[in-house]
């Protein structure tokens, strides 16, 4: 039988250490979606006449590349309206907002996203600094963390927001010492006090927003997302997409990880467990649960050992970690992939616990800990020797903190702390699987700038900055395989995906430049030529010859 599609390049990164290819692959057969052969373009002369050749010339085809934490959904809402990402003179940030309010209808809210608490400097954010330039309406500013907004006077004034609240979880109204809401609201139940009074947006406009994030993805090079939440709508406009794409599907492959929060009970567990491998549809499915044990530094939300310069991050994200533990064991138990947001040492600590506390007889699955971004040198030790995955995030490295350490970040936790940064060089050495992703839309999804930073620990595009704790640097081919191979294996797919191997789903990212010998600054600028998704180009540059 002959194959469906084959495809031609100057180099192929199998990023399987046990293919052994001798010589070096330059082409890749696809039968029925999978990978059909391997070889030379001599070789591929005897694999028959394929419907479909793509010929890349010189360009470097590897797996396709997975961003392992994002939230395309979650997205919609958090990036509606002014974008005030990266900006972080406060003026600068009045005016955009000001820009915005007049651009607003009469009655409409005033939105922004993306605030950086690095533009307040020593001043906590108040909504007395947005007020004036809303005119007095109600708006909700989204701190760029995703765990936090600023809420004008008048948007708490609808919500019924008078002072303190108490939550079943780590939440807060921050208020002064008279207990009058400042406007700051932290973690997702004080949000979600204001959200609840927004107006809606239409079905069919987040499902045309949700296509276009997904093209975005896949123009970037993504062929497959981890999405670490499953808000409202996120399946039915999941299954109305496919639908309406019906022969082509999602142009990406989309693994879901709900939410299990504090507060809930083994009922509640149970309806998510349910969840786990039934709801799926052709490129989509919920494959694993989400939970938290803290917040973020930046606004004092992390479960650190030890305070911060504000006294504050000293508090788990469950009031009672027992139950946490109560929850990974309900799930591992059964054999569900879990995903544990853990920022703070005291946190990341706490999951370790909860797994080293495990049965030895549970069954096996790929459990993870996202984010990991303060830890010492003992947990690194027990980090390898638990088993566990870390899935990190370059771009909060070396978006948000600065390597002299007069960021928000780093003042938070002080030298010896911020020091302990991002330890993903660490984590590889100690023989951890470290996948890599964007958490978008805290930073940015394009994954050749990650790749990018990865390496340089700066930001991409800025040689004048200085590298942010460089010891930590992983190398060129480590922070691919934390796209594709460590991807793969995060996700328990490895005999599947994740390698250029006969039998593996022909999923493929195609580039212009050797992301494992070009520079990384240049790799950044690159253009990705094609991302291809069972055998099935999703996009195509106008550089491939068919």
């Amino acid at each position: 039988m002959n194959p469906d599609l084959i495809i031609l390049a100057g180099t192929v990164h199998t990023m399987d250490a046990g293919s052994g290819s001798h010589p070096a692959p330059e082409a890749v057969a696809v039968r029925n979606g999978r990978i059909h052969a391997i070889g030379t373009r001599k070789e591929a002369a005897s694999w028959g006449r394929a419907e479909e050749v793509l010929e890349f010339g010189d360009a470097v085809l590897t797996p396709g590349l997975v961003d392992c934490h994002v939230h395309p959904v979650m997205g919609l809402d958090m990036t509606r309206g002014c974008n005030l990402s990266g900006i972080t003179d406060l003026a600068a940030i009045r005016a955009l907002l000001r820009a915005e309010a007049d651009a607003t209808p009469a009655g409409d809210w005033v939105r922004a996203w993306g605030l950086d608490p690095n533009a307040f400097g020593s001043v906590p954010p108040h909504r007395e600094l947005i007020d004036d330039v809303v005119a007095g309406r109600p708006a909700l500013i989204r701190l760029f963390d995703a765990h936090s907004a600023l809420a004008s006077s008048r948007a708490l004034d609808i919500a019924g927001i008078s002072g303190p609240h108490a939550f079943d979880q780590a939440a807060e109204v921050v208020c002064d010492g008279n207990g009058r809401p400042t406007g700051l609201l932290l973690e997702a139940a004080a949000l979600d006090l204001v959200l609840a009074h927004m107006p809606a947006e239409s079905f069919e406009d987040r499902k045309l927003r949700l296509g276009e994030v997904l093209t975005g993805f896949s123009r970037a090079g993504l062929t497959g997302i981890h999405v670490m939440d499953c808000g409202e709508g996120t399946l039915d406009l999941l299954a109305s997409l496919e639908n309406d794409n019906a022969g082509e599907g999602l142009p990406l492959r989309v693994r879901i990880s709900p939410w299990c929060m504090p507060g809930s009970d083994e009922a509640s567990w149970e309806l998510l467990a349910g969840q786990v491998g039934t709801m799926r549809g052709q490129r989509w499915e919920i494959a694993g649960i989400k939970l938290f044990v803290d917040g973020t530094v930046d606004n004092g939300t992390a479960w650190l050992f030890e305070p911060d310069s504000h006294g504050q991050s000293t508090t788990p994200f469950w009031p009672r970690p027992e139950e946490y533990a109560r929850a990974i064991r309900f799930f591992a138990g059964r054999g569900i992939p879990t995903a544990t947001h853990a920022i703070g040492d005291a946190g990341v600590a706490a999951v370790l616990g909860a797994f080293e506390a495990l049965p030895v007889d549970v069954p096996p699955a790929p459990h993870r800990i996202e984010h990991i971004e303060t830890v010492p040198d003992q947990l690194i030790n027990r980090f390898a020797r638990s088993g566990l995955i870390a899935s990190m995030q370059p771009s909060h490295c070396t978006h948000y903190s600065r390597a002299d350490q007069t960021d928000n970040w780093s003042t938070r936790l002080g030298k010896e702390r911020a020091d302990r940064g991002w330890r993903c060089a660490d984590l590889r050495s100690a023989g951890a699987t470290l996948a890599l992703g964007s958490d978008w839309p805290v930073a940015p999804f394009e994954p050749l700038p990650i790749l990018a930073d990865a390496q340089l620990r700066r930001r991409s595009g800025h040689p004048d900055e200085q590298p942010i704790v460089p010891r930590q640097a992983l190398t060129a081919l480590q922070a691919l395989e934390g796209y594709t191979s460590h991807a793969a294996k995060a996700a328990g797919e490895w005999a599947v995906s994740g390698s250029v191997t006969v039998g593996k789903r022909a999923d493929f990212t195609i580039f212009d430049v050797d992301p494992l010998s070009a520079a990384p600054d240049d790799l950044a600028s690159a253009r990705v030529l094609a991302t291809i998704v069972d055998g099935q180009p999703h996009h195509l540059s106008v550089g491939a010859d068919r």
